[in-house]
């Protein structure tokens, strides 16, 4: 038997993708252990920005001092050049689609016998991946190179996997994927929007939410899902990445900011909606920055995720890099300050919520919206509001 240890960098989906690996292992005998000391880690990481690839590379080195075998898995171990290039004998990249990387993984450490058949997700909220891989290329996007073309799971193995993440305990399912709104489940008869609504009607389900969908894909069919499944969340999270109409096109987004704004409407105010921007492209000046800045609140966005734009080897725009580091760094500074200013906008008008405790002293409501509350972890708790501070709402 082994001891090993699993570990993400990135996204919901890595953290799905390690999960499976946790679970192919803990099938064939060996044991889960946090300990630095486990004879395996397996690490799945992140290539979305040059910082992500260098906490990726500096994950991997210090697990090989302290592991007999680390194994490098996700899109970092993907990505085309030399990034994990020079690492000891001991690490092993596994440059391999997420539906091949965990039985490679599980084979490669050797079974010892079925001990552990139905592994529990190691978090209290459970992520389902629905879809992998997108067949659109936003010029500076590496990840179709990485993850490949869009291809989704069946529902029926989808709407299981809900079901048993329900009987494992888990209350809060976060249907996962790389574009969500590409799932199909053409024989079967199944879009997104009616995977929603069934999968919302698990029984013992209490809370459902989309980790992030693409604007072009926010329909009148998926709005009305989102509104009358009793178990959905409140938030969604639809990624921007600018607010400016040239900026979108030289990026290749297909879609305007007043497509954007329209599609988002019908949701505004009742949803907390939050957002991922991307500050520094190329073709980004002074001007088109101001008017991200204004789309973000036209839209009534709350929490931005800011990505300084960095050049990904395989991209268009993987030679193009004019805007300044330290520009770079003033532009996510404003818009970190707007983000958090709307925030507080949005947490000083909520009076009460249920919470879903995630850790120690801490969870999220229905709609996201962080609180700091005095709870058992994993427990759904009904709160009043008491205080809004910088880090959340302090409940009563």
């Amino acid at each position: 038997m082994a001891t090993f240890r699993v570990d993400f960098l990135g996204c919901k989906v890595s953290h799905a993708d390690v999960q499976e690996v946790r679970e192919a292992l803990l099938r064939d005998g060996h044991a889960d252990s946090p300990s630095v000391q486990a004879d395996v880690a397996v690490i799945s990481t992140c290539c979305v920005t040059n910082e992500a690839v260098a906490k990726s590379r500096k994950a991997a080195a210090r697990a090989a001092r302290t592991h007999s075998r680390v194994y490098v898995t996700g899109c970092g171990a993907n990505l085309a050049g030399q990034a994990f290039a020079g690492l000891p004998a001991n690490v092993t990249v596994v440059a391999k689609r997420s539906e091949e990387t965990a039985a490679f993984v599980a084979g490669d450490v050797g079974a010892i016998g079925c001990v552990q058949a139905d592994a529990r997700i190691d978090r209290v909220r459970a992520f389902v991946k629905i879809q992998d891989g997108c067949s659109f290329s936003c010029n500076f996007c590496v990840i179709p190179l990485v993850r490949g073309a869009s291809r989704s799971r069946t529902a029926e193995a989808v709407l299981g996997e809900i079901r048993r993440r329900v009987d494992q305990g888990h209350r809060e399912v976060v249907l996962t994927g790389i574009n969500l709104g590409c799932f199909r489940d053409r024989s079967a008869g199944y879009d997104l929007p009616r995977l929603v609504r069934e999968a919302g009607e698990t029984p013992g389900l209490e809370r459902l939410r989309l980790s992030s969908i693409e604007i072009n894909h926010v329909s009148d069919a998926l709005v009305a899902a989102l509104r009358e499944t009793p178990t959905m969340s409140k938030h969604l999270h639809v990624p921007l990445q600018s607010g400016d109409d040239g900026v979108l096109r030289a990026m290749r987004r297909r879609y305007t900011v007043d497509t954007y704004l329209r599609r988002l409407a019908p949701l505004a105010g009742e949803f907390n909606l939050t957002s991922d921007v991307i500050v520094g492209f190329p073709a980004e000046d002074g001007d088109a920055f101001a008017t991200t800045l204004r789309t973000v609140e036209r839209a009534g966005i709350t929490k931005v995720h800011v990505f300084p734009y960095s050049p990904r080897p395989g991209t268009v725009t993987a030679q193009d890099d004019p805007v300044p580091p330290h520009v770079k760094k003033e532009r996510g500074a404003a818009l970190r300050a707007l983000s958090h200013e709307l925030c507080l906008r949005r947490w000083s008008r909520k009076a009460h919520d249920v919470v879903l405790v995630d850790r120690p002293g801490r969870g999220y409501g229905d709609d996201y919206t962080p609180w700091l509350v005095d709870a058992p972890v994993g427990e759904l708790v009904r709160v009043r509001a008491g205080a809004v501070t910088e880090e959340g709402i302090l409940a009563a």
